[in-house]
């Protein structure tokens, strides 16, 4: 599964798939979302860090559940207890590297207890850029 070409944007509390091949509508200016979120939830491999799949909560852990018991039917235990899903409020840059970076999503599971809380972490003032900073530094000494 290529997953290179794929992004999640966090817009007004929401997470959006954008899908970077689509082309930009010609009235907007933007690209079509292929999905709207208020979490998201990643199934992979735990030794690996393969991505198995990525979206809405409920269907994921639906997914994660029936191929659990699938290859616990098939006498897969090892296969079955392997299979992690992570969902919730998690920061936009780490769920964009779990699709583009192959195997991030294990680094990422042993940081998941110390990581910011997704939606809270992009309006902290440490996230503003360099000439965000600057000019409201030059504001207060004009002050």
């Amino acid at each position: 599964m290529d997953l290179m070409h794929l992004r999640y944007r966090l817009r007004s509390g929401y997470y959006y798939l954008y899908d970077m091949r689509d082309a930009l509508n010609a009235i907007t200016g933007e690209r079509p979302y292929r999905l709207k979120t208020e979490l998201v939830a990643i199934a992979f491999d735990r030794i690996t860090g393969r991505v198995h799949q990525h979206g809405h909560p409920t269907r994921i852990h639906s997914w994660a559940m029936g191929a659990q018991r699938r290859l616990r039917m098939a006498g897969d235990w090892e296969g079955a207890d392997r299979l992690i899903v992570v969902s919730g409020p998690l920061p936009e840059e780490e769920i964009n590297k779990c699709l583009s970076v192959q195997g991030y999503c294990r680094w990422m599971l042993m940081r998941l207890a110390s990581m910011p809380h997704g939606k809270f972490s992009a309006h902290r003032a440490g996230s503003r850029s360099s000439w965000q900073r600057r000019e409201s530094g030059q504001q207060r000494h004009a002050a």
